[in-house]
């Protein structure tokens, strides 16, 4: 495989020194640039897209073609491929997003769930993984990634998006045992995705918890947590000749840093519900961080959003193990333009606290 030509990303997230800040943008493929729209009318639909490893490496690498400062790709695909290789029909309707046409209600309906090979069932990922890969070339770090078994759960039993999650967390509370059977199947096949994506060229890897933090304390070490942790031990650490950082993001989940950090990644992803200068305090030297500025600010003019990515990077202070990136992912109605000032600023002011 090609050298990295640069790879403070992963540098960064293994707490090494780097020369700036490094940056990146959940979701930073997608509807907010035209050039994503445009690819996105000629596969006719969102799913062609991910499915077909061409188009996939196309939409990955237009951020990066238009953003010199991006330090780091990640995979083009969706969440929600394992719920719909496990047999469920994910499908897309315009305005409402994912649809199931099978929806889990029973253990019953647990038990009869495969563990897909991802190879065979998702093979089309890891095309496009090798795909972007061999495109990028070295020129910057390869994430891949995955939800999280809690975030898979809650769409595969409400059979879609919710505000409440409450067919889910009736589950919970009702039929524990399915619950966690779910979970368990869930945490299987996500392992062996990550892993199979590792094997294929990801030289980092995510697992978003989107709706972890829509759970009680006790429910979120218990169903969310404890089954991330499980993944995380069963990864590839190493491959090519150097670590695989792991990052682990669950969304509101700033009141349990300090377990979430004891889960055994590299680095927590960070909402911007909390102060990344503080939790840097709560986890030490543990983990580095990724975060966390409000997608929203990319709304206001430039000089707001450098004064704003200043403040975090003040925040942060001195020294490495800060990865600079939204608290979630950026919205379709942003200019791109206010993305480039965005990624542009990281750079440029972050140099001073890397002395």
């Amino acid at each position: 495989m090609t050298a990295l030509k640069n790879d403070r990303f992963l540098r960064a997230l293994l707490k090494q020194p780097v020369d700036v800040t490094p940056v990146w943008m959940m979701r930073q493929a997608g509807r907010y640039l035209p050039e994503y729209r445009a690819s996105r009318a000629k596969a006719g639909d969102f799913m062609s897209l991910c499915m077909n490893p061409a188009f996939a490496c196309e939409v990955t690498m237009q951020p990066l073609d238009r953003y010199p400062q991006l330090d780091a790709a990640i995979l083009f695909s969706d969440i929600l491929t394992i719920p719909d290789a496990m047999g469920q029909g994910l499908y897309f309707e315009t305005g409402e997003g994912p649809r199931f046409k099978k929806v889990i209600s029973t253990l019953a309906d647990i038990e009869a769930l495969p563990i897909p090979d991802p190879h065979k069932d998702l093979g089309y990922v890891m095309d496009a993984v090798s795909t972007i890969r061999r495109e990028l070339n070295g020129r910057v770090p390869l994430i891949g990634f995955a939800g999280s078994p809690w975030t898979l759960a809650t769409y595969m039993v409400e059979g879609g998006s919710s505000k409440d999650y409450r067919k889910t967390k009736t589950m919970l509370y009702d039929n524990p045992q399915a619950l966690h059977l779910l979970l368990d199947k869930l945490a299987q096949t996500v392992t062996s995705y990550l892993n199979g994506q590792i094997m294929a060229g990801a030289q980092a890897v995510q697992i978003f918890d989107s709706w972890g933090g829509s759970l009680s304390a006790a429910a979120y070490q218990e169903f969310s947590l404890a089954y991330m942790r499980k993944i995380v031990s069963g990864l590839i650490r190493e491959h090519e000749g150097r670590k695989v950082p792991v990052i682990l993001f669950t969304k509101n989940g700033g009141l349990w840093l300090e377990s979430i950090a004891d889960a055994g990644a590299d680095a927590l992803g960070l909402d911007w519900t909390c102060d990344i200068g503080e939790a840097r305090q709560r986890v030490g030297s543990k983990v580095a961080l990724q975060g966390n500025m409000d997608p929203t600010v990319l709304y206001a003019k430039p000089e707001a959003i450098r004064t704003e990515v200043g403040r975090i990077l003040a925040s942060y202070g001195k020294g490495s193990g800060h990865v600079f990136n939204l608290g979630h992912g950026i919205t379709p109605e942003v200019d791109p333009e206010h993305a480039g000032a965005f990624l542009r600023a990281v750079h440029e002011l972050s140099a001073q606290y890397h002395e």
